[in-house]
């Protein structure tokens, strides 16, 4: 893993994970043999069997009654991918990977060039642009077995969100939560790079864990044996341990998405990411949490450069900007390179209609390593700011310990939209995300740094 990558998870896991967690690395070959992950843009979706008339037949019932509360029209872009040009396709030798049928595109694996121009060959077939070349071996961590934790009611806050205490009490939510609203009733999906012993963990044996799912390659037999960067992030939320340790969102339900990778680092993510959010429309999700951010790949001819920034050239981006009109509150991390080179905000946090969260100290003192904005067309970026410095969390080893990142300014902003959205059930998406823009303590007058600030929740829920 390379010092300089921005991409979050990475960053993160350097930061905080402790050397107890995982035994020595043990480097293998690459699954798959040697190969190529191609994009490929189709043409149109004729031919489909499905039809606007009939939702029901590609999502779930509570991904269209979320539709219909919020006056959305379903339309094309939820459409599947024609299934006659995925079989061509598919007997071409290839294998499909992922895809996203928003963007009606199709992730391939190739093992040469030849299958490559096949495909370009194809009439239904708009471009194929190679975004991942296979390595011949990565290192991958071995986790040791979980110990036994105790958890100790904590003497210095000596109040019931214990540790967590501070960290929501920035953003006035402990109020939210006195008034009754703890998100109950929402799910939220969590999109990251592995939920490690979420499964076993005393602190979330009480947490409403309503699925997982894998886009990700290599695929993982389990998620909850893949990074622990996701368990933290799980645990600024959904934790729910009174006097010790409660999350923004104790009693919201969850979805656990793996679309990351810490063995590599390339563009292909951005597809596994996308495929992700579909999912988690397809079932019904209400809002997404995403504590990851793409600038800088392995192959440096596909890194974005700064003017991608534009919240519509990267796929993750355009992506990320249809949520809110799917009637889904997008929540992302802005980024940990504001004491880098780089300094901006990455992809997906330039998106339109998305919360992107920056981070504080618990001081509200902007942290040195919170990615600044604007977005390349001059957007407000970062949209609000949560405290991202000392965050408490609860770790893959089961242990309470401490963390910094947007990574966790995010999630914590997350849980506190959940509570919001349920203590204002009429509004939609863009209505929400308003509300806690217009709460934010510089609002009348934002900034490159804090972007709109941090928000009153509780102004925000007291507002209407």
């Amino acid at each position: 893993m390379k010092v300089e990558r921005v991409f979050l998870l990475v960053l993160f896991m350097l930061m905080t994970i402790p050397v107890e967690v995982f035994s020595a690395k043990e480097k293998v070959a690459y699954p798959g043999g040697k190969h190529s992950l191609v994009r490929v843009m189709l043409v149109d979706k004729k031919g489909t069997p499905y039809r606007l008339s009939k939702p029901e037949k590609f999502l779930s019932s509570q991904s269209i009654e979320r539709r219909k509360r919020q006056g959305i029209s379903i339309d094309s872009t939820d459409l599947p991918i024609t299934p006659a040009y995925l079989e061509t396709i598919r007997k071409q030798g290839l294998e499909i990977v992922c895809m996203s049928k928003w963007n009606n595109s199709v992730l391939v694996k190739c093992v040469s060039d030849n299958d490559i121009e096949q495909l370009k060959q194809l009439p239904f077939v708009r471009n194929a642009k190679k975004i991942f070349n296979a390595p011949d071996s990565f290192v991958i961590p071995k986790r040791n077995e979980m110990k036994e934790v105790e958890y100790k009611e904590d003497s210095i806050e000596n109040k019931e969100h214990g540790v967590a205490h501070q960290q929501i009490e920035i953003m006035n939510g402990i109020k939210l939560h006195d008034a009754g609203f703890k998100g109950k009733g929402k799910l939220i999906a969590i999109l990251d790079g592995g939920f490690m012993n979420v499964d076993c963990i005393p602190a979330f044996k009480n947490v409403q864990i309503v699925g997982t799912k894998d886009f990700a390659m290599p695929r993982s037999s389990n998620v909850y044996s893949e990074l622990d960067h996701g368990t933290m992030v799980l645990s600024t939320m959904a934790t729910k341990m009174p006097n010790i340790y409660i999350g923004t969102a104790p009693e919201a339900s969850y979805l656990l998405i793996r679309t990351e990778t810490g063995a590599t680092e390339s563009m292909a993510e951005e597809d596994y990411w996308a495929a992700g959010v579909e999912y988690a429309d397809s079932v019904g999700a209400d809002i997404i949490n995403s504590s990851l951010g793409y600038t800088t790949f392995d192959d440096k001819k596909t890194s974005h450069i700064y003017a991608d920034l534009d919240g519509k050239t990267a796929l993750i981006s355009r992506t990320a900007s249809m949520l809110a009109g799917k009637g889904i509150i997008l929540v992302n991390s802005a980024g940990n390179s504001g004491n880098g080179t780089w300094k901006k905000i990455g992809v997906p946090a330039d998106a339109f209609d998305i919360l992107s969260v920056g981070a504080v100290t618990k001081n509200k003192v902007n942290t040195v390593f919170s990615s600044v904005g604007p977005s390349a067309d001059g957007r407000v970026k970062p949209d609000v700011m949560a405290c991202g410095n000392a965050c408490s969390v609860i770790r893959g080893d089961g242990k309470l310990g401490k963390a910094n990142g947007t990574s966790f300014a995010s999630p914590l902003t997350c849980g506190m939209v959940a509570c919001l959205w349920q203590a204002l059930p009429d509004k939609t998406a863009l209505e929400i995300m308003d509300i806690v823009r217009r709460s934010a303590h510089q609002y009348n007058v934002p900034d490159n740094i804090f972007g709109y600030g941090i928000p009153d929740f509780w102004k925000a829920y007291q507002g209407e």
